[in-house]
């Protein structure tokens, strides 16, 4: 057992964030765990972590448990290269390896005095190295950094990296430092779709325990067989993974009521017995013991109702004409770089396309390049476009959220606008607030109660589920399904474009790639796809290879397995090496020999992972 709650209770101000909460953890378990927006999920964590304490009740954590934590907004900090940090993880490794080395040159020149010491720490560090595995730190690391996506970054200094890439930096880290208890928060923002699809991969081989916090439901049923769901201040655990959790939820919800129902049915008979016996003199004896049952019955509490999702519902007023958008033989460029070349993009009446591709593909370039006014981009008649900014760049923090939204829509009554409003999920308290006290989750409902508002028929969004907890994504998701316009964005929740989109246009290799089958037809597509590393033997701009690149690869493939091949042998004669060490006695010339080579080899050993790294990398 890692760590337990036992009847936890904490509160900032006010009424408790968590009331009696009990849960264990234990090893290798995957756990996920689920609540709303405000619900206390990173409180309950910082709990975990030691960073708050309880007002009552305890928490217990293994003796010298090693634990990781991944904040939303954790970015790492560091002075030294991507590369460099992520070796500092594994300084004891590099020390060891120092050291061995030291060692096998002290016995190089050793008397026979000092050999029998030497050859003893020798085998002492080799066994420990062995046991860490410390010669093949630098491929952990080239495995971590390549699968989230840093592979050509090594040399990259930190502190010029945005705050999204130092928060995957950060997990980096942790996965090369592999903690006892992993705790993940929201580890998917950020990532793009081949990205999250190695991390699942990775996490679901990680050895340790999970606790993840995610509102990403693929993620959560490829890796969780556990879930925790903080509801209104209580914490309820469930066996499975969300999928099931959903299933079991409703049905200890409808069991609880038809319990509590039967118990006030059976209290009902009960009074209605007592009131009509208790003055009778040949019945009061059995009204008495059903009093007596009455006061000794342990009264149900009436089960909270569950919390109402916001309600979203998009519509317009006239229709546009069949094609939406078109834009033909374009370029895109940002930061000058080519994003796109010689590109056409249709969007025709009814599409909900969902546009997909790895971070800095230029989706979201893509999206604003349509809105822009561009001469190349044709509008068709009577559209009438709405847009989502993930950053929601149009909101004024000081402003207060009623004022921000009736100051832009005042053909409504301020009843209709509360009325929007309160159906997005911000109620009375919420929308006299200013803007920028609101949270992520709470500034995503206003803007998407705007959208509502502009009565658009053409909706453009780009990550509308960002900061969205999931009953939010999943209105969200069957209100889009609903809406009769069209609809274009960018998501990387899998779950909510499979629900959304009709059709899917990948960005990839500076082209559009259209799937009108749909988001089923592009999981295929990425099913098939050959490997990575076969992958970049593809020219980008070519779909064939000359014969001259070929031939070149292929000579890459052979000399990868003779690197292979002679570094098991080299393997295979350093561990009889070892074992002739410890047998040959006061044979200390025969002893100098075998260090000698035992060095030599090292070096080749070295040399070869350093050019295996290149091969592959």
């Amino acid at each position: 057992m890692l760590a337990t709650f036992e009847h936890v209770t904490f509160g900032y101000v006010g009424d408790p964030v968590l009331r009696d909460v009990s849960f264990c953890i234990n090893e290798r378990e995957r756990i996920g765990l689920l609540g709303g927006n405000g619900e206390g999920k990173t409180t309950l964590l910082k709990l975990l972590t030691g960073e708050l304490t309880p007002d009552e009740g305890s928490i217990v954590r293994k003796s010298a448990l090693s634990l990781g934590y991944l904040e939303q907004s954790g970015g790492f900090t560091s002075d030294s290269t991507v590369y460099g940090a992520m070796e500092e993880v594994f300084e004891e490794d590099r020390q060891l390896i120092a050291r061995l080395r030291e060692t096998e040159a002290l016995m190089e020149h050793a008397g026979e005095g000092e050999m029998r010491a030497l050859a003893a720490r020798c085998e002492s560090l080799s066994k420990r190295i062995d046991a860490r595995d410390s010669y093949h730190y630098d491929v952990r690391i080239r495995t971590v950094l390549g699968g989230m996506g840093f592979g050509n970054v090594y040399a990259q200094k930190v502190a010029t990296m945005s705050g999204g890439e130092r928060t995957k930096l950060k997990l980096c880290r942790l996965l090369l430092e592999e903690p006892e208890l992993l705790v993940l928060d929201e580890p998917t923002n950020h990532l793009d779709t081949s990205t999250l699809f190695w991390l699942e991969d990775y996490l679901t081989a990680y050895k340790g325990t999970l606790l993840v916090v995610s509102h990403d439901r693929y993620f959560l049923d490829r890796l969780t067989s556990r879930t925790f769901e903080l509801e209104q201040g209580v914490l309820t655990c469930y066996k499975g993974s969300y999928s099931k959790y959903l299933v079991q939820r409703e049905e200890r919800r409808k069991e609880e009521q038809r319990a509590y129902e039967r118990q006030c049915e059976e209290i009902a008979k009960l009074q209605d017995f007592v009131d009509r016996h208790i003055v009778r003199a040949t019945s009061a004896s059995a009204a008495q013991s059903r009093v007596k049952a009455l006061e000794r019955m342990e009264r149900l509490e009436k089960p909270l109702p569950p919390k109402q999702p916001p309600r979203f519902a998009f519509s317009f007023d006239e229709q546009p004409y069949e094609c939406v958008l078109r834009a033909e033989h374009f370029d895109l460029t940002a930061d000058q770089k080519t994003l796109l070349k010689d590109a056409s993009f249709t969007l025709m009446r009814g599409q909900k396309c969902a546009l997909l591709g790895d971070n800095g593909t230029g989706k979201s370039t893509l999206l604003k390049f349509l809105l822009s006014g561009d001469a190349r981009v044709h509008v068709g008649r009577y559209v009438r476009i709405g847009y989502y900014d993930q950053e929601n760049a149009g909101l004024h923090a000081a402003d207060r959220v009623l004022d921000a939204f009736w100051g832009k829509y005042r053909s409504l009554s301020q009843t209709q606008a509360r009325s929007l409003l309160a159906q997005a999920g911000l109620d009375a308290d919420d929308v006299q607030k200013t803007v920028g006290e609101l949270s992520g989750g709470l500034k995503a409902k206003l803007a998407l109660a705007m959208l509502e508002a502009e009565r658009a028929n053409v909706l453009v969004l780009d990550e509308p589920t960002n900061h969205l907890d999931l009953p939010a994504r999943e209105a969200l998701e069957g209100a889009l399904a609903a809406f009769p316009g069209t609809v274009l964005f960018v998501s990387h929740d899998r779950r909510f474009i499979e629900a959304v989109a009709d059709c899917v246009v990948l960005i990839e290799d500076g082209r559009l790639l259209p799937f009108a089958e749909g988001y089923k037809a592009f999981l295929a597509h990425r099913r098939e796809e050959p490997p990575k590393a076969q992958q970049e033997e593809k020219k980008p701009a070519e779909g064939y290879r000359s014969r001259e690149e070929r031939a070149r690869q292929a000579q890459q493939r052979n000399r990868v397995r003779a690197i292979e091949t002679q570094l098991a042998a080299l393997e295979e004669e350093d561990a009889a090496l070892e074992a002739e060490l410890l047998a040959c006695g006061r044979d200390y010339l025969r002893a100098q020999e075998i260090t000698t080579r035992r060095a030599q080899i090292a070096q080749e050993s070295e040399a070869l992972y350093a050019e295996y790294g290149e091969l592959i990398g």
